[in-house]
């Protein structure tokens, strides 16, 4: 029980545990200091350093996604940029038509959420935008919607320029996701993907709420784990004899393997398995291997039922 707890206990908190590379962490760090020191020197020469501060604010929650996690769906450019400039308009619009600050302000956060959701650009520093526009003071709200351009779409433009140029030279971490090389594929391995498109987008469907990470990046993770998993093979320990084995594969080269005889040796390493093929490639031979060989070659173990094969 006690060895559940921390599990437990880092789930319930949220704490994530995948494993990332000092590498990556420190590129992220640079990245976000490059990306903020860029934004300022163009938002003070707009604003007063006080202003420029306070908006800017949402610009140092964007540069988290960007350089921290540049593959995410939030951190994209259609979201970025359009959560950015829908949301200034719309807290602009509430500072001047809602007098009461406070309403206007929660009404700035919750409508720029709506329309985010609606317009495909769901972006969190958005909704710090949206306050902003109430909440800056007279030198934003001097100029209207004007606050849009500058220098929200500036900063948006200037964030985005530091992403592309910062990220670009990190294959594993280009910027926008597009431009993420997929992961080499084993030539033999491009057919066997079991999720179809149309399987991935069902399935996100149902989940019914937003999820942070992009189906290019699902397929991705599902294809380095069915490709571990192939090369794997069994434990040598697993094998028996009369047992039926298959290799995995699709197509011609997929085969099935009895196992009819064992030859022990006093080195484990050198012990001896005799099989038979009894389907698929090679059909009737009869071979032999070392008991790690044929764990290696084999995937799993299969039955026979009726005319088919199934695992086991």
């Amino acid at each position: 029980m006690s060895n559940r707890q921390p599990s437990s206990l880092f789930q319930l908190l949220g704490i994530e545990l995948s494993p990332v590379t000092h590498t990556e962490r420190l590129v992220s760090t640079l990245g976000g200091f490059l990306g903020i020191f860029s934004i300022l020197l163009v938002s003070t020469r707009v604003l007063e350093l006080n202003d420029a501060l306070l908006i800017v604010a949402s610009m140092g929650a964007s540069a988290v996604l960007l350089f921290a996690v540049p593959h995410g769906p939030l951190a994209q450019p259609w979201p970025v940029a359009g959560g950015h400039m829908i949301s200034a308009a719309v807290g602009i619009t509430c500072a001047r038509l809602v007098p009461d600050p406070l309403l206007a302000s929660a009404l700035a956060v919750g409508l720029a959420i709506g329309a985010m959701h609606y317009l495909r650009c769901i972006h969190p520093p958005g909704g710090a935008t949206a306050l902003s526009a109430v909440v800056s003071g007279p030198a934003v709200h001097a100029i209207g919607y004007q606050y849009m351009l500058t220098p929200v779409a500036i900063n948006v433009a200037v964030i985005l320029t530091v992403a592309f140029v910062f990220n670009y030279p990190f294959a594993w971490r280009r910027y926008p996701a597009a431009l993420k090389p997929p992961p080499k594929q084993q030539p033999e391995e491009e057919d066997q993907r079991a999720i179809a498109h149309e399987d991935l987008v069902y399935a996100l469907a149902e989940v019914n709420s937003f999820i942070d990470i992009s189906e290019r990046d699902l397929l991705a993770i599902y294809d380095l784990a069915t490709h571990r998993s192939r090369s794997r093979g069994m434990d040598p320990d697993q094998l028996e004899l009369g047992g039926y084995y298959s290799n995995g594969k699709y197509g011609p080269e997929w085969s099935v393997r009895q196992i009819i005889d064992e030859s022990r040796h006093r080195n484990p390493d050198k012990d001896l398995v005799i099989y038979k093929t009894v389907a698929g490639d090679g059909l009737r031979r009869t071979g032999f291997a070392t008991r790690h060989e044929f764990a290696r070659w084999a995937r799993h173990r299969v039955y026979r039922d009726d005319e088919n094969w199934r695992r086991l």
